[in-house]
């Protein structure tokens, strides 16, 4: 199944909006959807911030799903795959 996921980004002192649609396993999502999409946005602003070469200055203002399900803080808390 696929999920829409926009991110608000801060960089370069420069606010911007990123918006996609993205596959997320079906099973995983049925268990925590919430869980679920914060994996999958996450790792889309990890190359957001690789092909932007992103400043120190980088930060995740809002992260939202399926047009109003908010999941920011929880994004932040998914450990980042290095």
């Amino acid at each position: 199944m696929n999920i829409i996921i926009k991110v608000y980004l801060h960089t370069k002192g420069n606010n911007f909006l990123q918006s996609g649609s993205f596959p997320v396993p079906n099973s995983d999502f049925k268990k925590d959807p919430d869980w679920t999409a914060a994996i999958a946005a996450l790792e889309w602003i990890q190359q957001i911030k690789i092909n932007f070469a992103a400043s120190e200055d980088f930060r995740i203002d809002q992260v939202v799903y399926n047009e109003d399900i908010d999941i920011t803080e929880l994004v932040k808390k998914v450990k980042p795959i290095l």
